[in-house]
């Protein structure tokens, strides 16, 4: 069986009002995060993008030339003269551009942070399906257990010529039912811990020394909303984009202003030579046309679309935040009433006793054994859509 890779898998705690959380998790999501390929690689883009954001604000190469004039009808001697210059946009324009760069460099760090807190989410779920099939590949084993014994029980009863073979025949498929179930459990939980592993890097991810301690349930929607608003990267991406904007505008009103030019000039003929220093300036009159409106436009469109944005996300958080709420009541409420009901063994028992048929016992085996599994979804679902609303936490 598939039950020793996860052999050391404790219950569930589960409380009123209060659910599991591992203390194991968290290590194997800290090893995700430091082994994750596509985080790495981002890693490696952001690099790349802030020396290239840096580089943008480089003085331009200086500028060196000379004149060697030797042709020509003259008395004097050849003619020859040298340059230095160094050519830079007004000193404001750099300070406005650092600023951008820094902003440019906060919104790539909350685009590896938004990566990264969907890579942790998307490595939580796996980890809560892992969870939950572990629990359920124990039910299906009990239940093959049953399942085996009704059918030994059926074949003494048809080997002395009790019961027909049409029970016989439905005892067994019964039995292979069950066995497929148990198989297809186990598969599920091996492509599972492929997933992991593809999320950890490649790297196989230790699933067995996993431990759960209870969990404080969620806040209040609003208090909830507003942890949201100052720790969930994607929304906080939205800020950074505003700033970036913002500043864009800044930078194109200083870049306005004109270019400045200074250098050194030599000029010398027949053993006379002159000087001295050079300076110019440009005038902005074609270059900066429209592009103070345009950054000013762009900024519009960013405000306007962070609050559009904005506001989708709120949407879709409170769309969760009130079906984890539904599914957390109905979730207790099956909790309950299988906590203390033992059907299935009844029923087995009965069954043992004469009391059911074949027919009545697996018909109503099946009825709780799907109840029970539809309550497994459920706290799979529900661990879920927590995860969801906590993923500013990862």
């Amino acid at each position: 069986m598939f039950r020793y890779i996860v052999s050391a898998f404790c219950g569930f705690l589960i409380s009123t009002g209060s659910f599991g959380q591992n203390t194991g998790r968290n290590d194997i999501l800290k090893e995700i995060s430091q082994n994750n390929r596509q985080l790495q690689a981002y890693q490696s883009f952001i690099r790349s993008q802030q020396l290239g954001n840096k580089t943008e604000n480089n003085l331009p190469d200086p500028q060196a030339s000379a004149y060697y004039l030797p042709f020509g009808e003259h008395e004097t001697e050849d003619y020859y003269e040298y340059q230095i210059s160094q050519r830079f946009e007004f000193p404001t324009v750099y300070a406005a551009r650092s600023k951008r760069i820094d902003k440019q460099k906060k919104l790539l760090e909350l685009e590896y942070d938004a990566m990264r807190q969907e890579v942790l989410l998307q490595a939580k779920k796996e980890l809560f399906e892992l969870q939950i099939l572990q629990q359920r590949e124990e039910l299906e084993q009990q239940r093959l257990e049953q399942a085996q014994q009704v059918y030994k029980q059926i074949q003494r009863l048809f080997d002395a010529e009790q019961i027909g073979i049409l029970e016989l025949n439905k005892a067994k498929v019964a039995w292979l039912q069950q066995q497929f179930e148990l198989d297809q459990i186990e598969i599920e939980m091996k492509n599972t811990l492929m997933e992991l592993q593809k999320l950890n890097g490649g790297n196989p991810v230790q699933a067995d020394e996993i431990l759960f301690i209870e969990d404080a349930e969620v806040a209040e929607m609003q208090v909830l909303w507003n942890e949201k608003l100052s720790a969930d990267a994607e929304v906080q991406m939205l800020t950074a984009l505003e700033a970036v904007a913002e500043q864009q505008v800044k930078l194109q009103k200083n870049k306005i202003l004109p270019d400045l030019t200074i250098g050194y000039n030599y000029q010398g003929v027949n053993s006379t030579n002159y000087s001295g220093f050079l300076g110019g300036l440009s005038i902005p009159l074609w270059n900066s046309k429209n592009k103070v409106r345009a950054a000013k436009a762009q900024l519009e469109y960013v405000q306007a679309n962070a609050g559009a944005e904005t506001a989708q996300f709120y949407t879709r958080f409170q769309e969760n935040y009130r079906q984890y709420q539904l599914i957390k009541q109905k979730y207790e409420e099956y909790r309950d009433t299988f906590k203390d009901l033992n059907s299935e063994e009844l029923l087995f028992k009965a069954y043992e006793l004469g009391e059911f048929s074949f027919l009545d016992y697996y018909r109503e085996v099946e009825f709780y054994r799907q109840a029970h599994n539809k309550m497994l979804e459920m706290q799979k679902e529900l661990f879920q859509l927590k995860a969801q609303l906590l993923k500013h936490q990862l």
